[in-house]
């Protein structure tokens, strides 16, 4: 039985993850505290991923399984988020404490979830969390350096009211930064760990494209100008992460999808105050430290936490 306060719901979006799933439904199954429901959304899968699910759904009575139609072409950002809510709109998100949005490419530790339900009943004000990603690279796992502001966006903890309150994700691509900015905006906390219970395995290198890894981070430089980042931050992330691997070119790549859209103006997110937060945020990153003027920044909002109340 589901522990009081405890309850909580796993949502996946999946298209032709048979290389990766089996992996994922091995590690969320065998937690210490396993999902009150589980809804993976087949997002038209064409390979063994629709019977890999029905083998699974059979199994665990938590498993529920959303098909989709075949579009015709994968589509990373919108195109994840869409097949979210596809599995959103089947549940009473009342019915869950937490909701989290979970990749089917991850290795994850035993005591993953019931340790992130630990640090939010803790700290109150945890909107939402996450472990922290590794990935392997010739034989050893190295860290991808994900910020702690932040939960990754391959699992997306999240404390039911909060993510109710924030509005969600937005369906584009940066969905899992605006959502961690929105969060400190309505003075909420939003943070990863680098812990043993909760680093887990990247199946799939952060960033990369089913198209290449170039169109992979030159996609993420496009979701920073859409999101409102400024060039001397994007310039800064930019210059770290040709430090990380793929040395040079994953960083460059980011930074030319950031620059060229300087030049083509394509829309940004259309919310001018959270831009305006953003961008002072980012200015104090610079001038701080990312974790000296997210800390700050925290206790400033604290009287602007007004969580919605319960019936």
């Amino acid at each position: 039985m589901t522990q009081t306060g405890r309850r909580y719901c796993l949502i996946s979006p999946c298209r032709d993850e048979a290389d990766y799933m089996v992996r994922t439904l091995e590690t969320v199954t065998a937690q210490s505290q396993p999902p009150t429901r589980w809804v993976i959304v087949d997002d038209g899968s064409t390979d063994a991923t629709p019977d890999i699910l029905r083998d699974w759904a059979a199994r665990y009575d938590y498993v529920h399984i959303v098909t989709r139609a075949d579009r015709g072409k994968r589509r990373v950002g919108p195109g994840v988020i869409e097949a979210f809510y596809a599995g959103y709109e089947t549940i009473n998100p009342d019915d869950f404490d937490f909701v989290c949005k979970l990749d089917l490419d991850l290795d994850l530790p035993p005591r993953y979830f019931e340790t992130l339900m630990d640090k939010m009943h803790a700290e109150p004000r945890l909107g939402t969390c996450s472990g922290k990603p590794y990935m392997p690279i010739d034989g050893e796992l190295v860290s991808e350096k994900c910020g702690d502001e932040n939960s990754v966006g391959m699992t997306k903890f999240y404390r039911t009211a909060c993510f109710q309150q924030v509005g969600g994700f937005v369906r584009q691509v940066m969905w899992d930064g605006i959502d961690g900015h929105r969060c400190r905006m309505l003075g909420w906390i939003a943070a990863s760990y680098d812990e043993p219970d909760l680093r887990f395995t990247h199946l799939r290198p952060m960033g990369s494209s089913h198209r290449g890894l170039w169109t992979g981070r030159m996609r993420h430089g496009f979701g920073q100008y859409f999101m409102g980042t400024g060039l001397a931050y994007m310039t800064a992330s930019a210059l770290f992460r040709m430090t990380r691997p793929p040395l040079i070119v994953g960083g460059l790549a980011m930074w030319w999808g950031y620059v060229r859209c300087l030049f083509q103006r394509p829309a940004r997110y259309d919310d001018l105050d959270f831009r305006k937060f953003l961008r002072r945020y980012q200015w104090r990153c610079l001038l701080k430290g990312k974790a000296a003027a997210t800390a700050q920044l925290n206790a400033q909002q604290q009287t602007a936490w007004n969580p919605p109340t319960t019936a």
